[in-house]
């Protein structure tokens, strides 16, 4: 039998459990700043947009997903026969290596680039060379990770391979090399939040592109990843507010003396001498970034996150106390999905979105006035109603709550607000019981209202007692949220260490 021996292996991080158990926090608490990933999966990575593929899953998909790249080709203004879809592009970077460089040479631009480009090469038996001009393969990260740098495209006489994982987030491509045999590379991982479904293209000439597919296992692709990548695709994605943000963090960590290298990608990559300082440091906050030989790599994900960073950050770099800790939830059903953060208490900072306006709006006037930060996003079957998405959503953020409250010690229990709104008149009665009743009197009732309170107190593990009248409907329930927000602001107020129950637990 030939001997063979292992590779060195590329090396995945910990995982959230591993690394919890390490420092002796709950894994929900972790925040991923090492994976250049969504800070949410998309909108349309919901139930619904796989029921047609789990109905059809005993079955293969014997036209290799024609649906998914049509919208590919369509996407790009190429052909059909020039778009190969692969698992993540990394299939396509170790493919390539094999095809084009098998006991050859690689180089990569910028020669500080993305890790995967090595493995591939040590995989076909390739040497890995310094100067693209001499190489058979040359890969050229665009942007580039992990610098987040825009570089120039060489002219090479080997293979030219643009690598544009992260060109949304650039608003530039290299689509128009394809016609003078350039082969460009794009995922789903990225922009589109599809990390977990493992889904990529490589972009060619019809030629190139039936090269490449010979070489491929048939369907690497799983049916309900190309299902999710389809819906992905179909929907305009829009990066605007990851790029603001991206701008806001460079700026915020500029003033710790962090200066970002000016990024093109959903990350921020930070020169430094000792990176693995700073990876350690913040470790115990739950805040997880990378380090590199030269520098920082830190992911952009959304302004709550984010700030937990520049929180800890703050507390390590300028003395600053400790950010309070932050709630992370996700409750996934049939017709729902949807995720929460939340910090109690906290600056009235709200965003929730879930299609459903009305009881969004309500929502967010609850949280509000009950001076929490939350951010709920998700989606639901609207299409069946606001029924399935209202209880949901009440239900999530009542799940946060119960487990931000924890053992509920210290906190004063009780709490009573009224509050009018124009002829509407709320008056609302809040007991941190840790025992799920509500008794609910919302007259009239825009639809859900009154059952939207029960979802939360169901789950939560409150008393809640709402009596509502008025003459229009939208404004009785806009002052019952708010009412209900106002008393559980009093409840949470701390007034001492103790459970206020004579039992001493509640």
């Amino acid at each position: 039998m030939k001997n063979i021996t292992a590779l060195d292996a590329y090396q995945w991080p910990p995982s959230n459990e591993a690394i919890a158990a390490s420092i002796g926090i709950d894994p929900r608490s972790i925040i991923r700043f090492d994976g250049n990933v969504a800070a949410n999966p998309p909108a349309s990575a919901r139930p619904a947009a796989l029921a047609r593929a789990l109905a059809d899953i005993n079955e293969y998909d014997r036209g290799r997903y024609e649906p998914l790249r049509r919208a590919i080709a369509a996407f790009h203004e190429v052909g059909l026969d020039q778009v190969a879809l692969g698992a993540g592009s990394d299939e396509f970077i170790v493919l390539l290596a094999r095809i084009y460089a098998e006991g050859g040479t690689v180089a990569t631009v910028p020669s500080l680039s993305y890790s995967m480009y090595r493995y591939a090469a040590k995989m076909a038996g390739a040497t890995m060379v310094e100067d693209p001009a001499a190489a058979d393969l040359v890969f050229v990260c665009r942007p580039n990770n992990p610098t987040g740098e825009l570089p120039e495209i060489p002219d090479v006489r080997g293979q030219l391979v643009i690598d544009e994982a992260y060109a949304q987030y650039a608003g530039v491509d290299a689509i128009d090399r394809i016609a003078s045999g350039a082969v460009v590379l794009r995922t789903f991982s990225k922009a589109y939040g599809l990390a977990g479904a493992r889904v990529g293209y490589a972009l060619a000439t019809p030629e190139t592109t039936a090269i490449i597919t010979s070489r491929q296992a048939p369907l690497s692709v799983s049916s309900l990843s190309a299902a999710l990548a389809l819906a992905a695709i179909s929907t305009p994605v829009d990066v605007s507010a990851q790029v603001a943000e991206r701008e806001r963090m460079s700026s915020e960590l500029s003033t710790l003396g962090l200066v970002p290298v000016r990024s093109y990608t959903n990350f921020l990559y930070i020169p430094m001498d000792d990176p693995q300082d700073i990876v350690d440091r913040l470790l115990p906050y739950g805040v997880v970034v990378r380090a590199f030989a030269g520098g920082l790599r830190v992911s952009v994900r959304d302004e709550l996150d984010d700030d937990v960073l520049l929180g800890a950050l703050r507390c390590e770099l300028a003395g600053e106390p400790a950010p309070p800790a932050i709630v992370r939830h996700r409750r996934a059903t049939a017709e729902t999905l949807l995720s929460v953060r939340l910090r109690v208490p906290g600056e009235g900072r709200v965003f929730v979105h879930t299609g459903e306006g009305f009881y969004d709006h309500m929502l967010q006037q609850l949280a509000f006035h009950g001076g929490m930060d939350l951010r709920l996003e998700g989606v639901g079957d609207l299409e069946t109603g606001d029924h399935h998405t209202v209880e949901d959503m009440m239900r999530t953020f009542g799940e946060a709550l119960d487990i931000a409250l924890g053992d509920r010690k210290g906190l004063t229990r009780y709490g009573e607000a009224r509050v009018p709104m124009d002829e509407a008149l709320a008056h609302a009665v809040v007991d941190l019981s840790g025992r799920a009743t509500a008794n609910i009197s919302i007259d009239p009732d825009p639809g859900m209202a009154a059952h939207a309170f029960e979802s939360l107190a169901q789950t939560a593990r409150i008393t809640l007692h709402v009596t509502a009248s008025g003459k229009n409907a939208h404004h009785v329930a806009e002052a019952s949220f708010k009412a209900v927000g106002r008393a559980l602001a009093q409840a949470m107020t701390r007034d001492g260490t103790l459970i206020r129950s004579t039992k001493g637990s509640l």
